[in-house]
Order: C-alpha cells, then sequence, then structure tokens
C-alpha cells in the first residue's frame, strides 16, 4: 500500500492571500497620476486644465498631406488631424477655382499619425503635360488649422 501525501485545505488559502498582498504591495508603491496641478489656483503657478488643454493644442504636430493616383482619380491623404474631428478637404486650381471640397471625418490609421484622412476626389489623374496647376489644403475644424498648400496635377478639360 502506498502512502499518499496530506493535503492541507489551508495552503491554498494562505498562498492566495500572500499572492493578493504582494500584488497590493506593489500597486500601491506605484506612483499615482494625480490631476492635482491642474486644479490648483493660477495664482500659485501651475496653469489651469483649459490652459494646460490649450498648450497641448498649440504643442500638436502641424497636419500634412500627400497625394497619389487611385482608380483615374486624384486621391489625398492626410495626418496629423484631430481623431474623431471634422476636416475640410478643398482641391483648387492656382487661380482659386474649386475643383473639388468634402468635409470628412479624421479616423485613427495604423500608418499615418494622428487622425488621418483618405479622400478620393473626383479630379481626373494622371494627366499628360498639366504639371501641378492647382493645389489642395485641409482645415481641421476642432484645432482651427489649415495644413499648409500640398502642389497637385489638376486636369482641366479644353474643349
Amino acid at each position: 500500500m502506498r502512502v499518499l501525501a496530506r493535503s492541507n485545505p489551508h495552503r491554498m488559502r494562505r498562498l492566495t492571500a500572500v499572492a493578493a498582498s504582494a500584488v497590493a504591495v506593489v500597486a500601491l508603491s506605484a506612483p499615482v497620476a494625480t490631476s492635482a496641478p491642474a486644479t490648483l489656483s493660477a495664482r500659485e503657478g501651475v496653469p489651469s486644465g483649459a490652459s494646460l488643454k490649450a498648450e497641448a493644442l498649440k504643442k500638436a504636430p502641424s497636419p500634412f498631406l500627400f497625394h497619389y493616383t487611385f482608380n483615374n482619380h486624384l486621391k489625398i491623404g492626410g495626418g496629423n488631424f484631430t481623431v474623431g474631428g471634422r476636416v475640410y478637404l478643398v482641391v483648387k486650381l492656382n487661380n482659386g477655382t474649386v475643383m473639388f471640397s468634402r468635409w470628412v471625418t479624421a479616423q485613427p490609421h495604423s500608418i499615418t499619425p494622428g487622425g488621418a484622412i483618405y479622400v478620393e476626389t473626383s479630379v481626373a489623374s494622371p494627366c499628360a503635360g498639366s504639371g501641378k496647376n492647382g493645389y489642395a489644403r485641409a482645415f481641421d475644424r476642432t484645432t482651427q488649422t489649415w495644413s499648409p498648400r500640398l502642389p497637385v496635377p489638376v486636369c482641366v478639360r479644353i474643349d
């Protein structure tokens, strides 16, 4: 006959209690992020929550645009817009004539930083010999900022 080891029902409870205590010690010893600086008054030299947000918006990277051809149309992409915010995209000729415009919502994207837009315009592309006779710009409504002008080729019918 074989001798079986005696089980100790309290051993599991003690092991669980020791593990829980270790987790609690680690959690309590970790630094805690508080919002105390945002609640201090401005006379103490610490900016309020609203001015912290304004500073963060000022330091945010400026939006950018790029273009490529897809499905025989000019496609405009861009990034560093406010995620979930509304963005107005416009494509104009150099003389100011609007060739395309649309409001879109900036979405998160795995490659493009910030909120990204990808818009297939109704402008035909590529064009032979037109050069970059137009530009594209985008306006982030949340931050009230325009992207820099992006020179683009705009195909214009001559007939």
